[in-house]
């Protein structure tokens, strides 16, 4: 209607407003598009993601709070809710791991490629030298399960062990045994929450998420049984990285599955990922 007003007044005035209204209509038609390739089980779930440093020393415990960052950045600019449920912090910098919930529609969908291993090429800030160094961190996404889904699990499986919080967190923290860690024995799954102020909902969060992880687990492996699942799940294999993210000697951002790519390693960095996220849905909706 406005181009059609334009075009009849031939008032060039009005061009602009006229991009600007096309460029919003691509852009919404985009997002509709997207959101039409989240059809899975739980696509419309929120997301959990665990985040593990890997090879690298000092260097992948850095890396491993960065990518914490960037995703972090990425689900408030999308305006869902961001809960770090557990965070292992290093005394010499960095994270070891970290668990993130991320509360909202849709945010699994978006965030399930993320999966993977996530590689950092640099010169080390840690390195008096000025050497480039290159480490690694490892992505976990689950869905986060509504407590109406049922996951059978067997009380004698579990070990649950009490520990202080760690880290910063006020006045609260390192004062009670409030932490809890829950082994799944039969697939040695270690879950852990420390950021609600009672041992009880720590332990209730705790649950919640071992109850994701084992679901998320039974789909991809197609197991009934709970029992039936193998092998250690917290294990990273290096060398299969899903993408690439390269600060020096020059700025690149590469995802190996789909060749997408940027020299805007900051803004990636900043939580600018929905270029890496659309192309991966494109390429392989499920």
């Amino acid at each position: 209607m406005l181009l059609d007003l334009a075009i009849s007044e031939e008032d060039e005035s009005l061009t602009d407003e006229i991009k600007e209204a096309y460029e919003a209509y691509l852009n919404e038609s985009e997002a509709i598009r997207l959101k039409a390739l989240l059809h899975g089980t739980y696509d419309e779930a929120g997301a959990i993601l665990n985040l593990h440093a890997g090879e690298g020393g000092k260097d992948a415990q850095d890396w491993t709070e960065m990518l914490m960052r960037m995703y972090g950045r990425w689900a408030e600019d999308k305006g869902y809710k961001v809960n770090i449920t557990d965070i292992q912090y290093d005394t010499e910098g960095g994270i070891k791991g970290a668990t993130m919930v991320i509360e909202g529609d849709y945010a699994y969908g978006f965030l399930k490629n993320e999966s993977g291993v996530h590689r950092l090429v640099r010169i080390s800030p840690f390195d008096s030298s000025g050497r480039r160094h290159t480490s690694f961190a490892g992505v976990d996404v689950m869905p986060e399960i509504e407590d109406d889904v049922q996951v059978e699990i067997d009380p004698n499986d579990l070990r649950i062990d009490t520990f202080r919080s760690s880290g910063a967190g006020g006045q609260h923290v390192n004062k009670t045994d409030s932490a809890i860690r829950i082994t799944h024995i039969p697939t040695n799954i270690v879950v852990t929450c420390q950021n609600e102020r009672s041992q009880h909902q720590n332990k209730e969060t705790a649950m919640k998420l071992l109850r994701s992880r084992l679901l998320d687990i039974a789909e991809k492996e197609h197991q009934e049984n709970l029992k039936e699942l193998k092998g250690d799940y917290n294990k990273i294999t290096w060398g299969s990285q899903i993408r690439s993210y390269v600060f020096q000697p020059y700025t690149m951002v590469k995802d190996h599955r789909t060749g997408a790519e940027t020299g805007n390693v900051n803004g990636v960095m900043d939580g600018d990922i929905d270029y890496f996220i659309n192309e991966r849905l494109k390429q392989k909706p499920e």
